[in-house]
């Protein structure tokens, strides 16, 4: 690794944050096309619910796939610690194929998405068909996971932007030749995104290679070598994030009680891919805070401020201003009710925009300074706000459709900064209590 001055200017700053954004934002523009693929077909309602719902718990299996680039990045300095690393990769590999057999062919994917997600029984039914499909994916992001981590601690972190060039290729290609065919069931989107996931996977994977063959057989200082080593750094942070995955099917459950329940799903989900496509940018100022804080915490704070605003300030452009209208209706091909109701759901993400950077910037403070276990404690807030929050307005409100889930996930976001924040306060009161004493005692 290059060492690092003491001091950091912003242009470092933000020659080091651009890759990471771009490839970020290139991820959302690839829901973009899907979202935008399935509105083309007869009864998109319909078509796009199923996606959305299925997607909604590709978001629990994958993570703990997802998960492995950064404990890749954090833990692979040879090639005996890489192929630590690569025995856990295949257990959780294994672990996720498994589980999506027997979601897709048991009665357990019935059980699932009719109970817990509260998906009706004439839904199901699709929403399996496309689970199908998503459940290779994982497959795929696993793999594309692992080699990002070797390729970001190597700082080319260039090759991630490449590939999501690439895999945006493939995918509008392919999204082309089914708006010219016909779409007829959200497996369409399903299919897209997988391809996507194999060209970057592969993109990934070769570049990954060639570095971990460059690597030492052993590095001296390094003591990470065995599977055991690696699993006991990747444990807590897997039980941390399985509350927050739990976030986005309450949200689609509960959405299956409003007065149009396919209105709110399709609606909320569109809405969500446009900030998505906003927020992703942004979504990597963790990585600053990890890489530069304890170098210069004056321009990571510097930086923050001049960027942590511009989230918000784009989401009030499209949600209050005819630029939104536009988007969906000419770009994104929305009509009629559905372009209304996304309107609606996109006012109330406003909120969620103006709190997603600053969350990220405060989990960096948190992993810096070791108390990973806050984020329990935050993603157990977002968890409850979010869930109360949808309750009362699907009980009050029915009819704001998929307004009420952009409300609920705001607030829910809302809420976790909030934690994340008197935490890190807390904690910088006592460690300068803690160096006062050790100050008297000297």
């Amino acid at each position: 690794m290059i060492q690092q001055p003491n001091t950091v200017t912003m242009g470092r700053l933000w020659s080091f944050f651009l890759p990471l954004g771009i490839s970020a934002t290139l991820v959302t523009i690839s829901h973009v096309i899907i979202n935008s693929t399935l509105t083309r077909g007869d009864d998109p309602e319909r078509i796009i619910a199923s996606y959305a719902i299925a997607m909604s718990l590709l978001v629990i299996t994958e993570k703990p796939a997802v998960l492995l680039r950064q404990t890749c990045s954090a833990l692979v300095r040879d090639k005996r610690s890489f192929r630590a690393m690569l025995r856990v990769g295949q257990l959780v590999f294994t672990a996720i194929m498994a589980l999506g057999l027997l979601i897709c062919y048991t009665p357990l994917g019935e059980w699932i998405f009719a109970g817990p997600f509260g998906v009706s029984s004439q839904l199901v039914p699709d929403v399996i068909d496309v689970y199908q499909v998503l459940m290779f994916v994982s497959l795929f992001s696993g793999i594309r996971c692992l080699y990002q981590g070797v390729i970001i601690y190597n700082l080319r972190t260039k090759w991630l932007t490449i590939g999501m060039a690439v895999r945006l290729v493939g995918m509008y290609l392919l999204s082309r030749y089914f708006i010219h065919t016909g779409v007829e069931s959200g497996t369409v989107g399903a299919i897209i995104f997988l391809l996507g996931m194999i060209i970057e996977a592969a993109i990934s994977y070769t570049e990954g290679r060639l570095l971990v063959k460059r690597m030492p057989e052993k590095e001296p200082a390094h003591t990470i070598d065995s599977g055991r080593q690696v699993f006991s750094f990747y444990r807590p942070m897997l039980l941390s994030t399985l509350i927050a995955v739990w976030i986005g099917p309450s949200i689609n459950a509960l959405l299956g009680k409003t007065t149009d329940a396919y209105l709110s799903v399709a609606s909320y989900a569109l809405a969500a891919s446009l900030v998505g496509l906003v927020v992703s940018f942004f979504s990597y100022f963790h990585q600053i805070v990890l890489n530069f804080y304890k170098i210069d915490r004056n321009a990571v704070k510097r930086f923050t401020l001049a960027f942590g605003f511009i989230p918000a300030l784009l989401i009030a452009l499209l949600a209050f201003t005819p630029i939104g209208d536009l988007i969906l209706e000419h770009i994104m091909g929305v009509q009629g009710r559905l372009k209304a109701e996304s309107l609606n759901a996109l006012r109330a993400f406003f909120l969620f925009a103006l709190a997603a950077p600053w969350l990220d910037a405060f989990n960096g403070i948190i992993m810096v300074r070791g108390h990973t276990r806050v984020m329990l404690g935050s993603q157990s807030a977002n968890l409850i706000f979010t869930v109360a929050t949808m309750l009362l307005l699907v009980f009050l409100s029915p009819g704001w459709n998929g307004a009420i889930g952009a409300w609920a996930q705001s607030i829910g976001v809302a809420a976790e900064c909030a934690f994340v924040a008197f935490a890190i306060k807390r904690g910088s009161r006592i460690n300068r209590a803690i160096a006062g004493k050790v100050t008297d005692m000297e």
